[in-house]
């Protein structure tokens, strides 16, 4: 049985859930800007309280690593660093993107989210990341990394080889900038998707499963820097 506090704080969210063997039994969440350090700590007192835990009754703290906001990260790194030194806890990190990538995949499964001919289709997480650059990494359908993370300036041009071929699913607050510039039939954006603490469970409960823990005293969050503007050349798919 594991027992794992899930935070999530890379963007303007603040998101905090408890869940025990990869299901989510409590959560709190804002969307309230500049929320995280007074809202966190908070969040993860009555969640507990809530559910009659104590500190004792967790057995991970799991933290969205990134990409994302420097000072949210910062936050939300710290804080989880803090409650696993002090209880002697493992620290589990969990990428946000792929996170976010879980959420939709999840929602897909449930019909929650309704996608034609969804097996060849691109998930592509966007974190806003100031002007026309993103953190966008490119995942399956099951939620299963294609692309790795990168740090992109968007243009017109981005993407278009591969929506010539194939569907591909922009959702973040990161692709609410570019479905302007990015026009094809085959982009399908999906709105008012965020980060959230619920997305992150069952990869912490699979890192929890296999041991997969970060060293306390030395890990930071991913930062990414160095953007450039891309263009893919082949289908992700071949």
């Amino acid at each position: 049985m594991a027992r794992i506090l899930n935070i999530e704080t890379s963007t303007t969210v603040c998101s905090v859930c408890i869940s025990k063997n990869g299901e989510v039994e409590a959560f709190k969440e804002t969307r309230e800007e500049k929320s995280h350090a007074k809202k966190l700590t908070i969040f993860i007192d009555q969640l507990l309280k809530e559910q009659n835990y104590t500190f004792d009754d967790i057995d991970a703290v799991a933290i969205s690593k990134g990409p994302g906001s420097y000072t949210g990260l910062r936050i939300g790194v710290s804080t989880a660093k803090g409650l696993c030194y002090a209880k002697e806890i493992p620290l589990i990190a969990v990428n946000t993107l792929q996170a976010m990538a879980q959420g939709i995949s999840q929602k897909i499964r449930e019909g929650k989210v309704k996608i034609e001919e969804i097996e060849k289709t691109i998930l592509v997480p966007m974190i806003d990341a100031r002007r026309m650059e993103v953190y966008s990494a490119f995942f399956n359908p099951q939620g299963e990394f294609v692309r790795e993370v990168k740090a992109e300036i968007i243009t017109e041009d981005s993407y278009q080889d591969i929506l010539s071929k194939q569907k591909m699913i922009f959702f973040g607050d990161g692709s609410e900038k570019i479905t302007d510039v990015v026009q094809n039939k085959n982009a399908v954006f999906l709105k008012d998707i965020n980060p959230s603490a619920t997305y992150m469970v069952k990869l912490a409960n699979e890192a929890f499963q296999n041991q997969k823990f970060e060293d306390v005293a030395y890990f930071e969050p991913f930062y990414l820097k160095d953007f450039v503007a891309t263009v893919p050349k082949k289908n992700i798919f071949k």
